[in-house]
């Protein structure tokens, strides 16, 4: 279980999310939605261990998050994947795609060819792609290699912030088909950000959404922050 306690999180003098607590469930699929600046990506970065809230806690899995970023111990962020919504933002332009899927197990040094190339098939990647960088792909494929990269060191908790923005409907389709047969095989959770209301009805078992959108972080005036709404 992936559970989060009255997490409070603030940019200057913004609070952008308010003691906001829920909880998701292995093998489940939560849809969250909510209008552009109420948080979603903030949450996203909070649950992936990368940001430091103000207030609240985080556990995993029964185990409270007491470090974060490189201070959470490396068991712990390796439950937790991220997928961003701009893949380009997310990668290092100098990697192939092949070491882009495998950067996860180079940094836990154990290289291993043969599950990036079995994950790349997964994902709908070819062979000669793997070679490329990701100024010599689009934006669907660099997706696809992101999405693959998240999957491998098999996570029990995977958070897809917009990851189909963008992207063509069979690209879209694809990838919400890998990761729903990653949840189906393995019994991860899946957390489903989108402001796109079809997707989520199509694709998530709940729904909640983040309301009370504000200015964006850094405006000097406080704002209200956002609430969980099921």
């Amino acid at each position: 279980m992936l559970r989060v306690r009255e997490i409070t999180v603030r940019y200057g003098r913004r609070t952008v999310l308010d003691r906001l607590s829920f909880e998701l469930p292995p093998g489940g699929v939560l849809g969250l939605g909510g209008p552009s600046g109420c948080g979603k990506s903030t949450l996203a970065r909070v649950l992936a261990m990368m940001l430091r809230p103000a207030a609240g806690s985080l556990s995993v899995d029964g185990v409270e998050v007491r470090g974060w970023r490189q201070r959470a111990p490396r068991g712990l962020r390796t439950r937790v994947a991220l997928l961003y919504q701009q893949p380009r933002l997310a990668v290092d332009p100098k990697l192939r795609l092949s070491e882009i899927i495998g950067e996860p197990l180079a940094a836990a040094g154990r290289p291993d060819r043969e599950r990036v190339a079995a994950l790349a098939g997964e994902v709908g990647l070819t062979g000669d792609l793997l070679t490329r960088r990701p100024h010599e792909v689009s934006d669907g494929q660099l997706q696809r290699a992101c999405l693959a990269r998240a999957l491998t060191l098999e996570p029990g908790y995977l958070i897809c912030d917009e990851m189909t923005t963008m992207l063509d409907a069979s690209t879209q389709a694809h990838l919400v088909a890998v990761v729903n047969a990653y949840r189906d095989s393995t019994g991860a959770g899946v957390l489903a950000i989108s402001h796109d209301q079809v997707l989520l009805d199509r694709w998530a078992d709940s729904r909640a959404e983040l309301s009370g959108a504000g200015s964006p972080p850094g405006t000097p005036s406080p704002s209200p922050a956002p609430r969980w709404r099921s």
